[in-house]
């Protein structure tokens, strides 16, 4: 995979793709991200924050994803790219089967790909500041863009924490959870993401559709 940075740009191939969940840092706010997947028929988890090991080649660049069914969303997360001994901050969407989730969220992550921005951060530029760096979402109801997360990195455990707990390998990907959706879990066929450094004036936007492939049996 190709990254872009602020000074340049690195070719990677990630060996390892690891989605962190139930990774808020209220747990207030944890358990209401529970209720509210419990309330569409999702486990609860038997621990938290968990690491689910997800096949590598999920993660992409690709504009649009093709899914089974129409019953998948996206959820916007900021992403760890380790490459040569260094660690990247990126953007990605944790995109999951809703009607898979009730049965195995760890089905759930395996059976979509994950589209990911290919600019990236080198994180020790921002992990003084970390906590300031914003993250929204959007999502397309009724022809119509529609604010779905809108949160910081600070309501999400320290990344260096869960870097340190996930057990990723030299080139790898660490997807590190998220926050709630404004609104409940939806599910919509295009979805679109930001991140904003505040205190360098910088962005990392992602935008994708989904192709909804038939359900037969």
């Amino acid at each position: 995979m190709h990254f872009v940075t602020d000074s340049g740009s690195f070719e990677t191939s990630i060996d390892q793709l690891t989605i962190a969940g139930w990774t808020g840092r209220d747990a207030t706010v944890v358990q209401h991200h529970i209720d509210e997947l419990a309330a569409i028929g999702v486990t609860p988890p038997s621990r938290v924050p968990l690491f689910y090991r997800a096949a590598a080649n999920l993660l992409t660049f690709e504009p649009a994803i093709e899914v089974l069914g129409d019953a998948t969303s996206g959820e916007a997360e900021p992403m760890l790219i380790r490459h040569d001994g260094k660690v990247w901050l990126g953007l990605a969407s944790d995109h999951t089967d809703r009607i898979l989730e009730a049965t195995s969220v760890a089905a759930s992550k395996q059976i979509c790909q994950k589209p990911c921005a290919a600019e990236v951060w080198d994180f020790d530029s921002v992990a003084g500041h970390l906590d300031r760096i914003t993250i929204r979402s959007w999502i397309c109801e009724r022809n119509s863009w529609q604010l779905y997360q809108d949160g910081s990195i600070s309501q999400i455990l320290p990344l260096q924490h869960l870097l340190a707990n996930a057990g990723t390998a030299s080139r790898s990907a660490l997807l590190c959870g998220t926050f709630p959706a404004l609104g409940g879990v939806r599910t919509s066929g295009r979805f679109r993401a930001s991140m904003h450094d505040p205190l360098r004036g910088a962005d990392i936007h992602l935008e994708y559709e989904t192709r909804a492939l038939p359900i037969v049996s």
